[in-house]
């Protein structure tokens, strides 16, 4: 089937479009101190903003899939009532400013946090301006992420295979272990690295949250937003690693959307 032509009103303000959006990121490139990059990688205050970012978002990933996986599995195959408020709840965050969630976490996290104050007071446990806050603060934003992404897998789901297996006798957690999770493998893979690349570029929540000392709560958004005005080279050289985790995001996820994007 031969393409249409694209109507020549459309030409102009589409390529003014992509000139808008590829523009910033050849700036990026161009600007880059290239000669200069290996050093600026190793610098004490991005080494720290680095491994701090891929640790704590490989943290918030691997909490978000252990959360997130049963409560997609419940929006997705529970008939239980108030599965819609249930969805627009879990999706706030989405649309949420991330400042607005890091004030939310700590007026439940603070120390005169709804469950904060108790932790204060049962434990002597702290968790505002820790790493810990830093893992709290990248799942809030990233994990609806995931479960959005699992939940369309388990409805685009063969049920007949499940069907089968309770036929043959397998009770729903055996099923869920050795039917469900592997039809839905491709949807948890995708969910992850979606997950996991919002936790690794999350700014608000953390700082608003965790604050921003270094090698403690400094990750590279927040090392990036301090660079700029003390070192503007180092802050190049941070977000061009935050570039290149999004375009392999993208090439990871190419085969599963964009790619089906442009089959379609």
């Amino acid at each position: 089937m031969r393409r249409a032509r694209t109507p020549a009103p459309l030409l102009v303000p589409a390529a003014l479009a992509v000139v808008f959006l590829v523009l910033p990121l050849v700036a990026l490139l161009v600007r880059t101190p290239w000669s200069q990059l290996g050093t600026l990688l190793v610098a004490p205050g991005v080494g720290q903003a680095l491994r701090l970012s891929l640790v704590s978002a490989t943290l918030a990933t691997a909490v978000s899939v252990v959360l997130g996986v049963p409560l997609a599995w419940v929006l997705a195959r529970s008939r239980a009532r108030g599965r819609a408020v249930l969805r627009a709840l879990v999706t706030v965050p989405l649309v949420l400013p991330p400042v607005v969630g890091g004030v939310a976490l700590f007026l439940v996290l603070g120390r005169q946090g709804i469950v904060g104050r108790w932790l204060d007071e049962a434990f002597g446990l702290t968790i505002p301006f820790t790493t810990a806050a830093v893992v709290i603060a990248e799942t809030f934003v990233a994990m609806p992420f995931l479960v959005i992404s699992v939940e369309g897998a388990l409805r685009a789901a063969d049920v007949r295979y499940e069907d089968a297996a309770a036929t043959l006798g397998a009770d729903r957690w055996t099923t869920f272990r050795r039917v469900t999770l592997p039809l839905v493998a491709p949807g948890v893979a995708a969910g992850a690295v979606l997950c996991w690349a919002r936790a690794l570029g999350e700014f608000g929540a953390t700082i608003t949250f965790a604050g921003n000392f270094p090698g403690t709560t400094q990750t590279m958004p927040l090392a990036v937003y301090l660079a700029l005005q003390r070192d503007p080279q180092a802050a190049i050289v941070l977000s061009l690693v935050l570039l290149v985790v999004s375009v392999a995001t993208l090439l990871l996820l190419r085969d599963r959307w964009l790619g089906r994007g442009a089959a379609a």
